[in-house]
């Protein structure tokens, strides 16, 4: 895990950041560092303990040999000391889903940051954190009729939703060493995302 420290003078967005199942990629430590110039702490564990791949194939086996419940476990160890901040949750697709189980469990979380997943919702889960998705259009991964019920459930929860569609981009399209990079709507993700950080900043002060 890195966490870099923020300026000083700021009320920072302390963020955890969960990669994809390809694992902790140069790409995830750009986004990173990419929240961290924006003056944000941002914490990166890498759940596959030093494992990456190259294809969605290989990281799908990492996770299955893993196991979900594990790499929650492992998610939480991370996190669990950090709650008292009052974190936003981040992650990319299976990260994402990840975040979103951590976030909703956590009192004190101060958002949810959705990079190219979600994952089921709990009928008694109520939360009042705003939630930012941002995901393909289509995506393989995410259909409409799943988002569409994803997105009532939430707002169910208290959420305060956005999601933002890419029209014609990969699922991972914010990974440039991917076929499925799309750097006109990675930029655009970038700036919408850091929007809501500083928003999120903004509040806290």
């Amino acid at each position: 895990m890195v966490a870099y420290p923020s300026p000083a003078g700021g009320s920072p967005v302390n963020i955890v950041l969960f990669h994809s199942a390809y694992g902790l990629r140069p790409a995830v430590h750009a986004a990173a560092d990419r929240l961290r110039a924006a003056g944000h702490v941002v914490h990166v564990p890498d759940l596959y303990e030093g494992r990456t791949t190259e294809t969605v194939e290989a990281g799908m086996a990492i996770k299955d040999e893993i196991g979900r419940d594990e790499l929650l476990m492992r998610a939480v160890t991370v996190s669990g000391p950090l709650s008292d901040q009052g974190l936003v949750y981040a992650g990319f697709s299976l990260g994402g889903s990840i975040a979103q189980n951590l976030a909703l469990a956590d009192a004190n979380a101060r958002g949810l940051l959705l990079l190219h997943g979600t994952s089921d919702i709990a009928d008694d889960v109520t939360t009042d954190i705003p939630v930012q998705l941002h995901v393909a259009d289509p995506d393989p991964f995410e259909s409409d009729d799943w988002l569409n019920a994803w997105y009532l459930r939430m707002r169910k929860a208290g959420a305060d939703v956005e999601i933002h569609r890419y029209r014609g981009a990969g699922h991972l399209y914010t990974d440039p060493d991917l076929h499925d990079y799309d750097a006109d709507a990675a930029e655009r993700t970038w700036a919408i995302a850091l929007d809501f950080l500083a928003d999120l900043e903004a509040d806290a002060q």
